[in-house]
């Protein structure tokens, strides 16, 4: 069961130990590339603070964003902002989530997110903590998947893994880490099964699209080609 009150709690230490490495960057610094394609450290930033504002748009009531346009606009408007204006619009939009996620409300509720997604409200303060933590990690800054938090690390592979169950380009696939916790995926796509072993942090890479999975040990096939998320 989601406890939106635990995941605030620890939506709110993420955002502190995110702060804390953006505030270390000078602007030639969040003007260098990000680890994601095509984004700069900026980009990555003003991504996080618009993403803060489109949740608490999920939380009360209104559409996650105008159009995917508009959020691509915002985003490459903002990337480019001197450093004090973009750390300024991160603490302050970080902190108008958490004041809307710990207003009185009916955590049972249904949402609506992008492109036709709905959710329980009480997963969006962990949907957050995912944006919080896997960008963290995307800045290339000295935070890497090995440092979260594990419980973070099974609960997004979780995730993950629901995400793609049954999708039609994914065999069935079960998954396993070197602790012995086991997850299936896919489904959807002809083949037989095949089953991936590794470390927790080298199976978040691969279903998070952030590493290739050479590391991975893979049983019955060929690791499956995972859609972009």
């Amino acid at each position: 069961m989601t406890d939106h009150v635990h995941d605030l709690a620890a939506l709110r230490e993420a955002t502190v130990r995110l702060l804390s490495a953006t505030e270390k960057l000078d602007d030639a610094a969040l003007a260098e590339p990000s680890r994601l394609p095509g984004w700069s450290r900026g980009h990555v930033v003003a991504h996080l603070s618009r993403n803060a504002d489109a949740l608490v748009n999920v939380l009360q009531g209104r559409p996650m964003y105008a159009d995917s346009e508009t959020r691509d606009r915002d985003i490459e408007r903002d990337a480019p902002r001197p450093r004090a204006e973009q750390l300024a619009d991160l603490a302050a939009s970080a902190a108008g989530f958490v004041d809307a996620a710990a207003a009185p409300a009916d955590w049972s509720r249904t949402v609506a997110m992008r492109n036709g997604v709905t959710d329980s409200a009480s997963r969006i303060p962990f949907r957050r903590r995912i944006e919080v933590e896997l960008h963290h990690v995307d800045l290339g800054v000295g935070y890497e998947l090995e440092d979260l938090p594990d419980e973070f690390t099974a609960r997004e592979i979780d995730f993950l893994a629901e995400r793609f169950a049954g999708h039609p380009a994914v065999v069935p696939t079960g998954v396993a880490d070197d602790t012995g916790r086991t997850w299936t995926t896919g489904g959807g796509a002809e083949g037989g099964s095949v089953e991936v072993h590794g470390t927790a942090s080298d199976l978040l890479g691969w279903l998070s699209g952030r590493r290739d999975g050479s590391t991975l040990t893979v049983e019955g096939g060929t690791l499956p080609a995972l859609p972009p998320l």
